[in-house]
């Protein structure tokens, strides 16, 4: 009773100083809207790896081995020449001085054939000598070309890395330091040295993860439009429906101050944004239109029956302000508990959309029956409350579906209908522990198969031994150890283990490759003299051979400067997850074969774009199930506690979990990965359709007690006007979010509307028809107790239409 008291004085304050509740939240988007030109779109790498997992830990402490912010671009013949063309060297030495140029680049870590790392060594009279393979200019005479031809094929590491087998390609490999790089600068700039160097003799291709996020902010752009095309969709479909002044205008604002609360909330805290979860705040802009219209046509029900527009938006926020605000709870917590997964990026994303949902409660639930109260009495409510059989086309077509849906719900119908639901979730349950965690595609999920940047991937891949590594880390303990044997004798058994495997990979570098090679030139040129003695003293005038005449900086991918730390690099055909496991399975199990701890060194795996990659997806695929159990956990308590009684939270709960099971299901029929992106999309359909639920449960109960405890005459009841608001809101933001998938070329946002309409459709139907089905055939006592702790029935007038509060 207290509960319901201070509903009811909330009511009256808010509806009796509405002019003070309009000051007040027109000062509060004041505050917020300051907030809008604060927001910060961006990506931070770093932000998006788990902050625990080993493999991010590994990143962090040898940043320079196979650093994934890196772009490689590959230059190509396309008349079946070789490169050794004077206008091909041409364009390999200008863009090699030119992408040193572009923003935030690391100077000391670009390598191609055309800049001093790429050296041979030179055994004369005088001494040895260690040379840039081309000079201080590009080659342009048929001797000097000969020359660069002769120099790449005596360097091991150019022949593999740096020019293609068939001698028709070569690249040219750039790193950037995080702190320092705009993604949307660097990617104009590369696109525009691609540009002007691409002709008709030659292609020219370009990957890397730094280009990828440029992709992704190229495609981003387009992205406001899409937004405004549902929006649009969206006002037109509730015009065509509502087609009332008050009915169109008090979502439109109503959401339209939601979203300025949200946006200028994450201005003013002054924390990026990821743009590729930028589809939530959409979302939430969407969930907040929804709440508005349920409670526009709950306030439309009473008003017809009450005549006066004020008790009539009283009423309704006495009615729906518990089972609302509830509603709103678990979008709330269920955007809040994605934070639980250890990636920086979610953390930030968890604290903005959970705070952002909580102003639908100001918003939502008190701004809109203020709103409506204010505006002009509808003059169309026979058109819109009509009965079955009446009404427009729209309003016929829902009454006829809501009630095809009951007849399945209750009566002789139940059980099968049950039958049918038990097939269909053992089926996608089978499914759903099929689905992919990590990434399914060469190249990334993010954009079109046929995307320049997937292009790029594959044909690198193809050319080369492949863009993605695997880092396997030998952590000095003491003293230079890439110097000593036993380091050197190590990474040379981790090589030929992990070479001579079932699934090998395409190339190994390490510093032991090079030292060999050193000991053969420092000893005069025999080739008896390259294996060396497995004493330290041999290792180090192999180290010692390899460094005369060049800079330390040019091993800096297999050694660090000091020469304390190593790393065994490993190159794989592509990323896709298949690959990437198998490239972990044997990783390990070489590294136990050749021992983890040595006296002078510790091997750690590992780093490179294999290993992050991974370190996401281990932590996606731990995560999600934490986060559901703690969702569910938090909403059962929170049901129960609202409706005082634990089987009316586990009848919510259970279309709840059936539609995650069912949308995991169909991502994986799809062919759509579960990842970083992803896991948001999972925990928002859970709080999506646990509001249905909500409404529409307490709407069965309040019908309960009105039609003297007739079950199957209160289910029909409620599905026929609670059941219409849900069936009409579903299928606004249905259409609205449509589009996306035609509309847009980045594929993650025309796969996460995909996934969304398949969220809405999937949680509708299972409120429409699952909730009260499981009422039906179980007929919980919860029905029999006094619920006017959430909600308040309304008798009817005398000779008029009976209804209850209760209803979206």
């Amino acid at each position: 009773m207290e509960a319901m008291e201070l509903r009811h004085r909330l009511a009256r304050f808010a509806l009796g100083h509405r002019f003070l509740v309009l000051t007040v939240m027109a000062l509060a988007t004041a505050f917020f809207a300051v907030g809008l030109q604060r927001i910060e779109v961006r990506t931070i790498f770093s932000d998006l790896f788990p902050k625990n997992h080993p493999f991010v830990q590994a990143y962090k402490d040898h940043p320079n081995f196979g650093n994934p912010l890196t772009i490689t671009v590959m230059v190509k013949r396309k008349d079946g020449k070789d490169l050794y063309q004077p206008e091909t060297m041409k364009k390999i030495w200008d863009m090699s001085r030119e992408i040193d140029l572009a923003p935030g680049v690391d100077h000391d870590q670009i390598l191609s054939i055309a800049t001093e790392k790429a050296r041979y060594t030179v055994v004369t009279a005088d001494g040895i000598y260690s040379n840039p393979i081309m000079d201080d200019h590009p080659p342009t005479t048929a001797e000097e070309l000969a020359e660069v031809r002769r120099r790449v094929n005596e360097s091991a590491g150019a022949r593999t890395f740096l020019v293609s087998e068939d001698g028709t390609a070569a690249v040219i490999n750039a790193t950037f330091i995080e702190r320092l790089v705009d993604y949307g600068q660097l990617f104009t700039f590369v696109q525009d040295l691609v540009a002007r160097e691409r002709d008709e003799a030659h292609e020219v291709y370009v990957a890397g993860w730094p280009m990828l996020t440029g992709w992704v902010y190229f495609f981003g752009s387009d992205t406001a439009k899409i937004f405004g095309v549902t929006l649009a969709l969206m006002f037109v479909l509730l015009a065509l429906h509502m087609r009332n002044v008050a009915g169109i205008v008090t979502p439109v604002i109503v959401s339209a101050v939601s979203a300025v609360w949200g946006f200028g909330l994450v201005g003013w805290i002054g924390h990026p944004v990821e743009p590729l979860l930028m589809v939530v705040p959409l979302l939430l802009i969407a969930r907040c239109f929804s709440h508005c219209v349920q409670a526009t046509e709950r306030y439309y029900e009473l008003l017809q029956q009450f005549g006066d527009k004020h008790k009539a938006a009283e009423t309704s926020l006495v009615s729906l302000m518990w089972p609302g605000t509830l509603g709103i709870f678990t979008d709330v917590v269920g955007l809040l508990l994605v934070a639980i997964a250890p990636i920086p990026a979610l953390e930030r994303f968890a604290l903005f959309t959970g705070l952002w949902a909580l102003n639908l409660v100001p918003t939502g639930v008190f701004l809109t029956p203020v709103m409506l109260s204010l505006l002009p009495r509808p003059k169309n409510l026979d058109h819109l409350l009509a009965t079955e059989g009446q009404g427009g086309a729209l309003q016929r077509g829902m009454q006829t579906l809501l009630v095809g849906i009951g007849r399945f719900a209750v009566g002789r119908r139940a059980r099968f209908t049950a039958a049918v639901f038990v097939v269909l979730s053992a089926l996608a349950l089978v499914e759903m522990f099929r689905i992919q965690v990590g990434n399914p595609v060469e190249g990334s999920n993010l954009l079109r198969d046929d995307s320049q940047f997937n292009v790029a991937v594959r044909e690198i891949n193809r050319n080369f031994p492949g863009l993605m590594t695997l880092e396997v880390i030998f952590e000095g303990k003491s003293g230079r150890i890439v110097r000593q044997a036993d380091t050197l004798g190590t990474m040379q058994a981790l090589q030929h283990c992990l070479e001579s495997g079932p699934n090998p990979p395409t190339a190994t570098l390490s510093f032991a490759d090079y030292a060999p090679e050193a000991n053969r030139v420092f000893n005069g040129g025999n080739p008896k003299w390259a294996p060396l003695d497995p004493d330290d003293a041999s290792a180090a005038a192999a180290a010692g051979a390899l460094m005369v005449g060049t800079n330390a900086k040019a091993y800096l991918h297999v050694t660090d400067f000091e020469q304390e730390n190593g790393t065994v690099s490993l190159w794989y055909p592509n990323n896709k997850q298949a690959t990437v496991d198998a490239a972990l399975v044997e990783a390990r199990k070489c590294i136990d074969q050749v021992g983890t701890s040595h006296p002078n060194f510790l091997i750690r795996l590992g780093s490179g774009s294999i290993a992050l990659q991974q370190s996401i997806n281990d932590t996606v695929d731990l995560y999600q199930w934490y986060i559901l159990g703690a969702l569910n956990l938090v909403i059962l308590i929170g049901c129960s506690f609202a409706y005082r009684s634990f089987a009316a939270g586990l009848v919510l709960l259970v279309p709840v979990n059936l539609a995650n099971v069912f949308l995991t299901a169909a991502m994986s029929l799809v062919g759509l990965g579960l990842d970083v992106n992803s896991l948001p999309i999972l925990a928002i359909g859970i709080g999506v359709g646990i509001d249905y639920g909500i409404y529409l449960l307490t709407r069965i109960c309040e019908e309960y007690h009105l039609a003297h405890k007739d079950l199957p005459l209160a289910i029909r009841s409620a599905l026929t006007t609670c059941g219409k608001a849900i069936f009409f809101t579903a299928s606004l933001m249905t259409l609205g979010i449509a589009p996306w998938y035609f509309l847009s070329e980045l594929k993650f946002l025309s796969d996460m509307g995909l996934m969304l309409v398949v969220v809405m459709l999937i949680n509708m139907v299972l409120a429409l028809l699952l909730v009260p089905l499981l009422v039906y055939l179980f007929r919980p006592r919860f029905l029999e107790s006094d619920i006017s702790v959430l909600s308040e029935s309304v008798e009817p007038a005398p000779g008029g239409l009976r209804v209850s509060v209760a209803t979206l």
